[in-house]
């Protein structure tokens, strides 16, 4: 095939709008692109196509790691961990993570509330403008992430300073990302041998001393730490900036949940089907030659799920355009994937954007931009949509 009629992908990099060609992909929901590696893809765009990708065995996220086959973009961690949570359950550790995620263990809910009241009382102290995405939704997520895995909140400066490069979209591999990498990893070996860890690093700990793990080794432990500390930050924080963004666009839904709290979990549903954070395709190697509408995938082939085409698909979505907090099938949205992989952090996710915009509501209720949203940078080449800068007032 010539490559100059392939569509580059992934599209814009503005959370502000839906990429144009979306619409365009209406007509052909399987359409063969090139990826930033330089590599030929299947872009799925349609809610049912993605949906049978996402649930179809023969659709594998793990072999997207494997030597030689198409990339979307260079791996920035190694590749025995694309495939995480695959990794922790086969090492018996899986239990222990989702009891760690699980929002209703005892006080971390009164803490989620407690620590973004804090935040944002300091916020208003200091007065406006600022940056709630610097200033609120990063140190919210980091908190939480060193709480739940049991490390000094004052460590997380220096894990949050990898993701900005583990994230990146590359053709090429970068090398900062391994030094990342490698620094994080001894950092997490530390906390297993370190008295004073707690939480889920404590309990993964604790696993060395029995026979049945006597297999694992420190590195093998410690990558669930850096994996779930990177993942989970990044996700949350992306997730929440985002939803508050669209949330500044809409007046209207803001004035709706301000006179009427009760309606933010369903409206956390509906933003995480709007929102724009996922910047490229969920990647999935076809392990068989597989039948996708008309097209035929054959084996060996890259497939990438275009998550916002299928949360904005007409045919599933009534007026997909409209922010309807009121909408009775937003919790249909893929926005944490679907089928093996569907993201086991959801519950946590979901309470903690809602517990952020409860907070933001009660104690900064004339929230708003405080710059042109057109004045708004997006950062470009990264694996999740979002402003560099968030500046509000109130």
């Amino acid at each position: 095939m010539d490559v100059e009629t392939l569509t580059e992908f992934p599209f814009s990099w503005r959370g502000d709008r839906l990429p144009d060609e979306i619409e365009e992909l209406r007509a052909e929901p399987v359409k063969r692109v090139r990826t930033i590696a330089g590599d030929e893809a299947w872009l799925v765009s349609s809610y049912e196509l993605c949906r049978q990708v996402l649930e179809d065995p023969r659709f594998s996220l793990k072999d997207t790691s494997a030597p030689g086959v198409p990339r979307q973009y260079a791996l920035t961690i190694p590749p025995e961990v694309v495939n995480n949570m695959g990794n922790i359950t086969g090492v018996g550790l899986r239990k222990a993570v989702l009891k760690a995620i699980n929002p209703k263990s005892e006080g971390l809910e009164d803490w989620m509330r407690q620590y973004a009241a804090e935040l944002v009382d300091g916020l208003v102290a200091s007065g406006s403008p600022v940056d709630l995405r610097q200033q609120f939704s990063n140190p919210y997520s980091e908190a939480l992430h060193c709480r739940i895995l049991g490390v000094p909140f004052a460590d997380a400066p220096r894990l949050a300073a990898s993701l900005d490069i583990a994230f990146m979209n590359s053709a090429c591999p970068v090398t900062g990302a391994k030094l990342n990498w490698d620094r994080d990893m001894a950092y997490m070996v530390e906390r297993l041998d370190d008295p004073a860890t707690t939480g889920l690093m404590a309990e993964i700990a604790a696993l060395r001393a029995d026979p049945d793990y006597a297999h694992l080794t420190d590195e093998m432990l410690a990558t669930v730490g850096v994996t779930f500390f990177g993942a989970g930050v990044i996700s949350t924080s992306a997730f929440l900036t985002m939803a508050v963004f669209s949330l500044l666009q809409h007046p209207e839904v803001w004035a709706q949940l301000r006179e009427d709290p009760s309606r933010i979990p369903g409206a956390v549903d509906e933003l995480l089907r709007v929102n724009l954070s996922i910047g490229d395709g969920l990647p999935r190697l076809a392990l068989d030659d597989v039948k996708l509408g008309d097209v035929l995938v054959r084996k060996g082939e890259l497939v990438l799920v275009l998550v916002e085409g299928a949360n904005f698909d007409e045919t599933v979505f009534d007026d997909p355009h409209l922010v309807d907090i009121g909408r009775a099938n937003s919790s249909a949205h893929l926005s944490f994937g679907g089928g093996q992989h569907y993201c086991p952090a959801t519950a946590l996710g979901k309470k903690h954007a809602e517990i952020a915009i409860a907070t933001l509501l009660e104690r900064t209720p004339k929230l708003r931009l405080a710059v042109p949203v057109e004045q708004l940078v997006w950062r470009t080449g990264f694996m999740k949509r979002m402003p560099e800068r968030l500046h509000v007032m109130w």
